[in-house]
């Protein structure tokens, strides 16, 4: 691993992407594990940080992806069916980690059944920056959050335009690394023009913690990415556009290569 890895905790080198990204947001895009293979992947992963990206969200197939809409879902179960694992994942993670932040997301039972020390620990010893986990309520963070604490990975949390203040600013808090904030509700997806309310998502979200706030779900196009960042995000989520693009080319990591690389012209300053 490089010196940055070795001399920085995960959760400094998420505060460094984002205060040296050089652009109107960080980009952060979301690649599944294993996906079309696992060796394509590690390719897609390698594109996404020669076109500019300066985050990844690492995904772990799951059968049940309660957050995830239909295309990031069949890739998940594509990915599971070709043999992917909690443990191949981890591979990818610690092959990305020494050239980018790498932020793992995946489901509270792959935490909880392996215990959140040891599956900690496990990703922590990867390289890898953060954890985001979905389906992990705030009432149920304390053991992961300590967890994370002790080993220098931000727990990443998530939240909708349907958050309550009250709830939102308990969750602003305790923030990690970024809060990732939903800018629609329902599961991932693209979807043709962001919510009108999105610019107010993103003012509540800012205003609930000091950490960066970064928006996700459904923005897909160069334009989107930037009037997200536009709106006041300091990191930009793209996902469900780019595993499309994975799974329809003949050259996944080049048509991801090429999607990124338009969505970080997009961000320009």
């Amino acid at each position: 691993m490089s010196d940055l890895t070795i001399t920085q905790t995960g959760t400094e080198r998420l505060a460094r992407a984002f205060s040296e990204h050089g652009k109107r947001a960080a980009l952060m895009p979301y690649m599944m594990g294993g996906y079309p293979t696992h060796e394509e992947s590690l390719r897609i992963g390698q594109a996404c940080v020669q076109a500019g990206a300066d985050i990844i969200e690492l995904g772990v197939p799951y059968s049940d992806p309660l957050a995830d809409g239909p295309v990031i879902h069949a890739a998940g179960t594509k990915a599971l069916t070709a043999g992917a694992n909690i443990a191949s994942v981890l591979e990818l993670a610690r092959a990305l980690a020494p050239d980018i932040p790498v932020v793992l997301m995946c489901y509270a039972n792959m935490v909880l059944a392996p215990g959140v020390e040891a599956f900690v620990d496990r990703l922590a010893r990867t390289g890898a920056c953060g954890l985001i986990v979905p389906d992990l309520p705030l009432e149920e963070t304390e053991q992961a959050l300590a967890a994370c604490d002790a080993h220098g990975i931000a727990l990443v949390p998530l939240v909708a335009p349907t958050t309550p203040p009250e709830r939102l600013a308990q969750i602003g808090s305790q923030t990690r690394g970024f809060l990732y904030t939903v800018s629609v509700v329902g599961t991932t997806g693209e979807r043709a023009a962001l919510s009108e309310r999105f610019a107010e998502v993103v003012a509540a979200a800012k205003a609930a913690t000091h950490a960066p706030v970064a928006l996700g779900f459904g923005i897909s196009t160069p334009e989107q990415a930037r009037q997200a960042a536009q709106a006041g995000a300091d990191g930009v989520i793209v996902g469900t556009r780019l595993v499309r693009a994975a799974g329809e080319a003949q050259d996944p990591a080049g048509a991801v290569g090429v999607l990124v690389a338009e969505l970080a012209a997009g961000l320009a300053l």
